[in-house]
Parts: structure tokens; sequence; C-alpha cells
């Protein structure tokens, strides 16, 4: 992500409730089924954990099971700003679970299902917690399907982020959602810790396009005023990445000089940054390609939307940038991070800078590639920030919950990454990069993984350069 602090840098200007308060179950009727599997009354299992552990986010994302699959079927009307779906999730049980919780924010849920059985379900505010017929034994896989409907309504006044999730506009909507605003839109374990791969069938007004992750599967469909779209991310992702952008769209669509799919899509307002958002996108995939190794999805491209979101998103296969023309940098930051953050993603918020240090770090070495400054300069730059400024109070290794897109995150995790180019070298730095996307493809990182990792190949202690780039809050002098 590139947030409206960040843009100024570059030039640019990120049962029955819808309120969500608890309601009584619906009652389920709960004979023993014929294949003698203990009802919940008859075991009592254990409740799923309403947090899935993240000690900086602790409602956030839920226990006590894995997500493996999303099927979202969507129909969204932008005039009466309406959205009615049916979500679809394929999981697996990671203890005996007697009940277990689903992030939702606001929307009236009618029906929800476990392995086809109606369940009975409550709500408190933004969880929404099913108790299935039978309780679900540990390590099994299980099906929910939960249908509901209502207005969306969008994550408001966040710190330094301002609105995300999904945002209804005029003409369809704009689908942001780091760090938590899955839940704005659809049911499910709204945590990067829980990846999974999605389906999603759109169905919109004619002449309304629907964008999402991955790739098209055939053509639209319409009928009776309305088509209907089919996307399927396979890869897994991050609840966070997943976007159902809508509107009206200008799009090209082609190869990169790789082979790499790429589509770019802009509102009619800003159709004369088409030609370069393709162009450059396409660009800097393939030149990433040989810096950070092969590119880890099917496709590549951006997004531009009307709506003044104030930040870019790296929407997993189709970065989303708010209501501005990105320039070249903004456009590097965010193809970074399907390396650094979509394939390899964290387990906890507070380690962001392996995001987001990793991306901005990336703009440096596209600068360097094209010719302008070099990292080292910008590095150098940076670090004449005298003693007392912001950005050496706070280290960006423990990114704050509730100043969770701080600069220093950006940029002091930027200047970590070549302050360990000084000491260990190009041949060993690049390695490093491309071995480091190579072991955790699609999966999960830490910073004492990355430290490691980096140990090993460089064969040099540097436990005092990560201490001091990234967890103390002063700003160094020797690593």
């Amino acid at each position: 992500m590139v947030t409206a602090t960040l843009l100024g840098t570059f030039g640019a200007v990120a049962c029955s409730a819808s309120s969500g308060e608890s309601v009584p179950a619906s009652a389920v009727d709960n004979p023993a089924p014929p294949d003698g599997t203990r009802t919940v009354a008859q075991h009592a299992g254990r409740a799923g954990a309403p947090g899935i552990g993240d000690p900086d986010f602790p409602t956030d994302g839920n226990g006590g099971y894995d997500v493996a699959h999303y099927r979202l079927k969507i129909d969204y009307d932008p005039p009466t700003k309406r959205l009615s779906g049916v979500a679809g999730i394929e999981a697996t049980s990671t203890q005996d679970l007697s009940s277990f919780n689903l992030d939702l924010a606001g929307f009236d849920v009618s029906k929800i299902t476990v392995n086809g059985r109606p369940a009975t379900f409550e709500r408190a505010k933004q969880e929404l917690t099913v108790t299935p017929a039978a309780y679900i034994p540990d390590k099994t896989p299980f099906k929910v399907e939960v249908s509901y409907a209502g207005e969306p309504k969008p994550v408001q006044h966040s710190t330094n982020l301002g609105t995300y999730g999904f945002i209804p506009t005029k003409d369809g909507a704009f689908v942001a959602c780091e760090p938590n605003g899955a839940r704005t839109w659809f049911p499910g374990n709204d945590h990067p810790a829980d990846k999974a791969s999605y389906d999603f069938e759109i169905t919109v007004p004619k002449g309304t396009t629907a964008l999402a992750n991955g790739e098209l599967v055939g053509e639209p469909k319409t009928g009776d005023g309305k088509t209907t779209f089919l996307w399927k991310e396979k890869n897994p992702m991050a609840s966070y990445l997943a976007t159902i952008t809508l509107g009206k769209f200008e799009l090209r669509q082609g190869k990169t000089a790789a082979g790499i799919k790429n589509l770019a899509a802009v509102d009619p307002k800003f159709r004369g940054t088409l030609d370069n958002l393709y162009t450059e996108s396409g660009k800097i995939t393939d030149y990433w390609s040989t810096v950070f190794g092969p590119y880890p999805f099917s496709s590549t491209g951006g997004v531009v939307d009307d709506f003044s979101a104030g930040y870019a998103l790296e929407n997993q296969t189709k970065p989303l940038y708010g209501g501005f023309t990105p320039d070249s940098a903004i456009i590097a930051h965010e193809l970074a991070h399907q390396w650094f953050g979509d394939s390899l993603t964290i387990r906890r918020w507070r380690e962001l800078w392996l995001n987001e240090g990793f991306a901005t770090y990336a703009e440096w070495l596209w600068s360097e590639h094209n010719g302008g400054k070099t990292a080292e300069q910008q590095f150098q730059k940076e670090y004449a920030a005298p003693a007392d400024d912001a950005i050496w109070k706070y280290p960006a290794g423990h990114a704050r919950p509730d100043d969770l897109f701080n600069s220093s995150v950006y940029t002091r995790g930027g200047m970590t990454l070549q302050a360990l180019r000084q000491r260990i070298g190009d041949p060993a730095f690049f390695k490093l990069l491309k071995t480091w996307t190579a072991d955790h493809k699609y999966g999960y990182v830490t910073t004492e993984e990355f430290i490691a990792l980096a140990e090993k190949i460089s064969g040099k202690q540097l436990d005092k350069l990560f201490d001091a780039w990234l967890f103390t809050p002063s700003k160094p002098t020797t690593w």
C-alpha cells in the first residue's frame, strides 16, 4: 500500500440485525444424524476463538479452523447500494469445534448451513458466531454457506488511512480492504494469517464492469438487464487483498514482453493514463521478475478508479489506485508487493515492514535501474534526518496498531535493506531476495526467518544491524 502521506511525497494525491448487535440464535431442530455423528448437544467440543491470535488486533480473524477456499456470489445494485450475497466457505477444523466465528460487519443474515444442514447463529457487533447442528471433529473438512444482504458500510476515519473496505461509488464500488475491510462485504476469517483461494460470481447492472482478482472465466453473461462476471484466483490470497471493484472502465489487455497476462483498467475520467498504466505495469513486472524471482501469479496490471481514496493498494494481480494517475514509482511499489505481501504474507500486522519496507526499497531499485537516484543516494537522503526526527522514534520492526501505516514502517524499513546491502554486498544481497521469495512462495514469513536467511547466505552475524534498524527507538549510528 501507498498511503496519502506517502503519495504526497511522490507528487500524487488509500438471523437479522443489520446493526450487527447481538440477536437470538434461530431455532433449528437438532436430531442425531443418520451417520452417527454426535450433535453439539451430545459433544461439548470447544468454541473457536473469536480472534486468530494477533495481539495487536485481538478481534481480527478467528480461531479453530483454516479456510481453503471462498466462493462468493455477489449481486450489487449501485443506485440502491444494495448487496445480496451467498458466501461459500470450505475450511478444515484445527480443533474439535462446537461453534466458530466469522467476521462480518453489518448486513442481515438470513440463513447459515454447515455441511448442508441448518446452523444456529448470533451476532455481536462484527462477530458472527455459528453453531453447527453436529460438532466438527478436529482436522475435519467442512463447508459453510452464509446468505446475507444489506447496504455495505466501509470502515471510516481510521488512523492514517481514512476510508477502506467496500466503498460505494456513483457507478459501482471501490474495494480496497487493508487491513481488515473484507468483513465489510463478505463473511470470513479476516486476517492475513489465513489465506485461501477465491471464486467470484459478480452480478451487476448491464453496462457495469466487475473486476476481481485472478482471471476472468469465460465471457460475461447478460440477461434481464444484468451482467454476471466469473473471476477465479487460484493462488492463496489474504482477505485484505480480495477485491470486486465495480464501475465504468476502459480496458487494455495483452501480455508483457515476457509473456505474462496484463490487464489495465481506468475510469473514463482517467482514460489518458490507460496506455501508460498498461505499459509501465508490464515493464516493471518483467523487471521485478529478474530481481525478485519469477512472477508468482497468472496476471499483472492495475486499476484506476474515480474515487479519491488518497492511497493505492496492492490487490493481488490487480493493484488499485484511488482517484489519481500513478507515477512509475508508485506502480513499482504496488507491483513489488505481489512478491512482498501477496505471495509472501505476514502472520502478524506488527511485521508490516516485511511488506512496506521491501516495496519502498523496490522504488529505490527502480529509480536506480532507470538512471535516477541510486538506492544508496536515497538512503543517504533519508539518513540525513536529524536524530530527533520522528522516524527514529518509531522502530519499523514493531508496527503499532494505532499507527500501522506510519512512514517509518516504509522508509526506515527500506533503509534497513540498504544497510543490509552495504554490509553483505550485492551478490549476497540479491541472492537473498530471490532465495527469500522462492523459499516462501505463497506462504508466510517472519522477521526472524529473514534475519536467519540473511545470516546463512552472507555468513555474517547480523543481529546488531537488524536490532539497530528495526527495533531501537533512536537513530542508528553503527551497524
